[in-house]
């Protein structure tokens, strides 16, 4: 009988689960679970990889794809200087530096931007005992004199300036900020002397050193009113520039990698609502240890309970930022947990019933919950969840020679940020010595189950979990119930199949989704099934469908199903190909009156048939949430009932698309987000469901003027050319090539909408001037700058080396730019910074492909942000 199973006994039944506070370990996962998945073969060639692939290579030994893809979703979704606070002790800079620029400078190369704070502790003491001063400590606070304060100001400004050079030798651009950020006032003067205990942060310096492509690196000295330089802690400034910038994490980094515990085993992770106070009086939690969780705790009760404090070594900041694992010591809030045994200990039996039927939506489904509540009246139970309901679990207690079975767990995303899922499991071990429950084998919460069970056993699809239970006939009696019944060998106890049951007819499964996402332990990873698979989800977790921050597919493994309308033009066909090679997006429908009823060509991986969608079956869609983005590929002044019909159809569901639009009806419209990365704030596109693609000429000469907007001293006049594909499919003298031969067409001398767009963007009047020519794609502009202050070529080049470092899709070049070397490619080309005689005009020149950097490859970086992949999935990077 038991051949039919497949049966998984875990090694070691008891495991790190129970020795260290609640963070799951991805060792622990099945290697077919936790395998990332391999780079395309193409990918694998190419030397610029793009950003995801990058980072998946990087940390291909500490986690997988999906882990990596998922957090930098997550640290992208809030603006830059909201990442994180990174304190860096002296001996790391003494001893680790190397690993500590490596590391930063692979967050720098993906477009993160931590805020930097050191100390020189251990090399100030060194010099201070080589100049005959003994250094002098009162209750852990340096004694501050004159003398030991010059000292240590040269020596924190000369440490400053090694660490950004050592930076900028692994190409990572950072400014070094080590007066006037830290306002403080006299700790006590008679007693430390010049100390200070900072009463303020000046934020502007980081936010414009990160807007500029800096990575801020801050000392931690301070200033009185008056001007008094005084010595500050850098745990203490680290601290206050914590509070003061609200970041996701807040990082110390330390030799020994983390907090270790009595028997020197490294503490995971730490809930300090439900762990402190126990902690606190365990006997090998004192001096350093101590004082570390008390102030750690006291940081985060000022802190939004999404920040999170890690103590880690340098060298494994990216396992812990972008793995589940993660590899020192994670502390956070978290949540302490309430209990009831019976309906009457719930404030609300209709908040209750909403918690159990949430993202659970079916036929019958509130009727059924009815039923199941009736069934808990009259039997015992015991229920876990935190104040606001974000965790709930339902344990029915060991009975009649049965063990306890855990019945129901529901958890939203910001249960996952705050940890509840872990804490409840280890309530759940502390109360109920064993306990069973099963989970359908495609669940993609496998992973974390595992974790927590000590055995498992399979059988047609379904498998059922245990821990616990070390009797051999207790399990092989569980194995012949589960081998004989499957899931219904916990009877009426299970919601989920309860609910299963109500949303088939005649034992036919009827309408009945529910949107699945992973429930990893430790951090919220969440993602629906892959592509091709049901999205069906009818057993024991389900988590909420609301990606943080307002992403919109932030963490899909499934493929983000687009929508084009109005296919057939160039742009269109650009589009498609580059959807054709992303892993990410899939083409569901092509929209195209002149090509209805005929098979698309050039996408492979479904047979596609144009349609000719109207603003009536766009609205349908959208209310059916068939959709996750729209690109509106069509003429200016065409696409508004479509955008309209996605506006009505959204009033009636929950669903809420993607729109980009690449005519130029909506850039002038502030409720549109205009897309142009490089110099928009990327936060911003990122939470955007409705993006203005930015025109071709406006992309290459808001690129070519920018750097110098700051330095202008009269109005910039940009002499553009395009090949006749900027004409478009529809005949005209822009486009006939027989008109175009041996001949260049000037037209909209004045007043063209490009003018309007750059101008309104760029905060500055241009003067364009636009041309078409022979040639079929690409775009050359030469843009004549007037200066408001001598300078010279290499000054001016240096300005937009600067401005576009780290920048994928831009170049700066020596010479001009050719239209010729730019085609086909994805990016913008800048270069010439040519400097009249009076050093008070420049000529740069600027070209970019019309069609892909101008359109259709643009459109994809909004896209990818905007549903939250790397910003330069499936684009071959310049």
């Amino acid at each position: 009988m038991l051949s039919a199973c497949a049966v998984a006994l875990r090694a070691g039944a008891r495991r790190s689960v129970r020795r260290l506070p609640a963070r799951s370990r991805a060792v622990a996962v099945p290697a077919a679970i936790r395998r990332a998945r391999p780079f395309s073969s193409s990918a694998a060639r190419t030397t610029d990889l793009s950003t995801r692939g990058m980072i998946v290579q990087t940390l291909s030994s500490v986690g997988s794809k999906r882990e990596v893809q998922q957090y930098l979703s997550l640290f992208t979704s809030v603006s830059s200087q909201r990442f994180a606070v990174i304190k860096v002790g002296g001996a790391i800079l003494t001893d680790y530096v190397d690993e500590l620029c490596s590391s930063l400078a692979f967050l720098y190369t993906v477009g993160l931007y931590p805020v930097i704070v050191h100390g020189a502790g251990p090399q100030l003491n060194t010099l201070l005992e080589k100049a005959g001063i003994e250094p002098q400590f009162e209750e852990g606070i340096r004694v501050t004199d004159a003398k030991t304060l010059r000292v240590a100001r040269d020596l924190f400004l000369q440490e400053n300036l090694n660490l950004v050079n050592k930076l900028e030798e692994k190409g990572v651009h950072a400014q070094p900020l080590t007066t006037g950020m830290f306002r403080a006032e006299y700790l006590n003067k008679e007693k430390w002397g010049l100390v200070g205990k900072i009463t303020g942060v000046n934020k502007q310096p980081i936010e414009t050193a990160i807007n500029n492509g800096y990575l801020p690196i801050l000392t931690s000295m301070a200033e009185t009113d008056d001007g008094q330089i005084l010595n500050v802690n850098a745990d203490v400034a680290a601290a206050e520039l914590a509070r003061a910038l609200e970041p996701l994490k807040v990082v110390y980094l330390s030799e020994k990698g983390g907090l270790f515990d009595a028997a020197g085993q490294k503490i995971s992770a730490i809930n300090l609502d439900e762990e402190y106070e126990h902690l606190m009086s365990q006997s090998w939690v004192k001096y350093g240890t101590r004082l570390k969780i008390k102030e750690i705790k006291e940081l985060l009760d000022t802190l939004p309970r999404a920040t999170s404090v890690a103590i880690i070594h340098p060298g494994e900041l990216q396992k812990e930022l972008f793995t589940d694992s993660g590899a020192g010591t994670l502390i956070r809030r978290g949540n302490k947990l309430l209990s009831a045994t019976s309906l009457s200990q719930f404030k609300d039996i209709d908040a209750l019933k909403t918690v159990l039927i949430r993202d659970r939506e079916g036929p019958d489904a509130m009727a059924t919950v009815d039923k199941y509540l009736e069934f808990l009246s009259e039997n015992n139970f015991k229920a876990y969840y935190d104040g606001p309901m974000n965790a709930l679990a339902i344990v029915l207690p060991a009975s009649n020679g049965r063990q306890a079975t855990l019945a129901t767990l529901t958890i939203t995303k910001s249960g996952w940020l705050t940890n509840v899922a872990d804490n409840i499991f280890t309530a759940l071990r502390k109360e109920h010595p064993q306990l069973v429950w099963t989970v359908r084998e495609d669940d993609e919460n496998l992973g974390w189950f595992f974790d927590k069970a000590d055995g498992s056993v399979t059988r047609n699809g379904s498998v059922m979990f245990w821990y616990g239970i070390e009797n051999g006939d207790e399990i092989v009696q569980l194995m012949k119930d589960f081998t004989q019944n499957g899931r219904a060998m916990l009877g009426d106890s299970n919601l989920e199949s309860r609910l299963y049951r109500a949303a088939t007819n005649g034992g036919k499964p009827v309408a009945y989704q529910v949107r699945g996402y992973s429930t990893l332990a430790r951090r919220p990873v969440l993602s629906a099934p892959v592509f091709g698979q049901t999205n069906g989800r009818t057993y024991v977790t389900q988590t909420n469908p609301n990606p943080p921050y307002g992403k919109k597919n932030a963490f899909k493994s499934k493929p983000a199903r687009v929508a084009l309308i109005g296919a057939r033009g160039y742009t269109g066909q650009e589009l498609i190909r580059l959807l054709d090679s992303h892993p990410n997006m899939d083409l569901c429908h092509v929209s195209s009156r002149e090509l209805a009823g005929t098979k698309l060509q050039g996408y492979n991986k479904r047979d596609v048939i144009y349609e000719n969608l109207s603003p009536e079956d766009v609205r349908d869609m959208e209310r059916r949430g068939d959709i996750d983005c729209w690109v509106m590929a069509l003429p200016n002044g065409v696409c508004k009932p479509f955008v309209e019909a996605v506006y009505e159809g959204r009033k009636d569901s929950n669903h809420k698309s993607v729109i980009v639009d690449l005519s130029a009806d909506y850039r002038f419209d502030n409720t549109w987000t205009y897309g142009l990365p490089e110099l928009v704030t990327r936060a911003n596109i990122a939470q955007a469901t409705q993006i203005a693609n930015p025109g071709c000429y406006a992309t290459a000469a808001q690129l070519g003027i920018a750097p110098l907007v700051p330095h202008l001293g009269g109005m910039p006049h940009v002499f553009g050319v395009s090949g006749y594909s900027g004409a478009g499919t529809k005949p005209s003298p822009k486009n006939d090539v027989g008109l175009l031969t041996d001949n260049i067409i000037p037209y909209s001398l004045t007043g063209h909408i490009h003018e309007r767009e750059v101008s309104t963007q760029l905060g500055a009047e241009i003067a364009f001037v636009p041309h078409v020519a022979v040639w079929f794609r690409g775009i050359h502009h030469t843009i004549s700058i007037p200066l408001n202050k001598t300078m010279t070529s290499r000054d001016v080049r240096q300005i937009y080396q600067d401005r576009y470092a780290g920048e994928k899709l831009v170049k700066v070049v020596g010479e001009a730019p050719l239209v010729k070397n730019i085609s086909g490619k994805h990016g913008v080309e800048i270069g010439g910074f040519e400097v009249d005689k009076s050093g008070k005009r420049v000529v740069v020149c600027a070209t970019i492909d019309n069609l892909l950097k101008g359109a259709a490859t643009q459109c994809l970086q909004n896209m990818n942000l905007a549903l939250g992949y790397a910003e330069y999935e499936g684009i071959p990077v310049m």
